[in-house]
């Protein structure tokens, strides 16, 4: 088949794809204005779709790091009119507080989405296990936390 008998990759496709590389090779410096700009794409599904996916790579990357406050204030900064990209940004700084041992209150994690609980429900925080375990929100949540507490008490 001829590239003049395949179908044309939807412009919103090529984009996304864009913005992903250009979010992930961005310079420190640069990455607030990048992502801000990502934002004004008139296709805010893909644009948010794309930002959340750079928020999820650093995030991964920064956690544990004391840069962590400074780039996430910046980025909160950023996606304050987002309400999607605003509850995770907060969900990993509450990820961030659990896994660190810092100050965090069980109903904020029981309020959290299921992507939070189970990524939680997987990390070694007795408190947080307990908590799921009993109250997550899924079974599979539940049952992931019972497991990770289980393995935690027999090592």
């Amino acid at each position: 088949m001829s590239t003049e008998d395949s179908p044309q990759e939807p412009a919103e496709h090529a984009r996304f794809a864009a913005y992903l590389v250009e979010l992930e090779q961005v310079a420190d410096a640069d990455e607030m204005e990048l992502v801000g700009a990502v934002l004004v794409d008139p296709d805010r599904v893909m644009a948010e779709a794309a930002v959340v996916r750079h928020i999820d790579r650093r995030a991964a990357q920064l956690w544990p790091e004391p840069a962590w406050e400074e780039w996430a204030a910046a980025v909160g900064r950023v996606v304050t009119r987002r309400p999607f990209l605003v509850r995770r940004l907060h969900e990993w700084s509450l990820f961030r507080a659990v896994s660190l041992r810092l100050p965090w209150r069980s109903e904020d994690l029981l309020a959290s989405s299921d992507w939070l609980q189970l990524k939680t429900a997987a990390g070694p925080d007795p408190d947080a296990l307990d908590v799921l375990a009993g109250s997550g929100r899924t079974k599979r949540i539940r049952n992931v936390a019972r497991a990770s507490r289980t393995r935690r008490n027999a090592g």
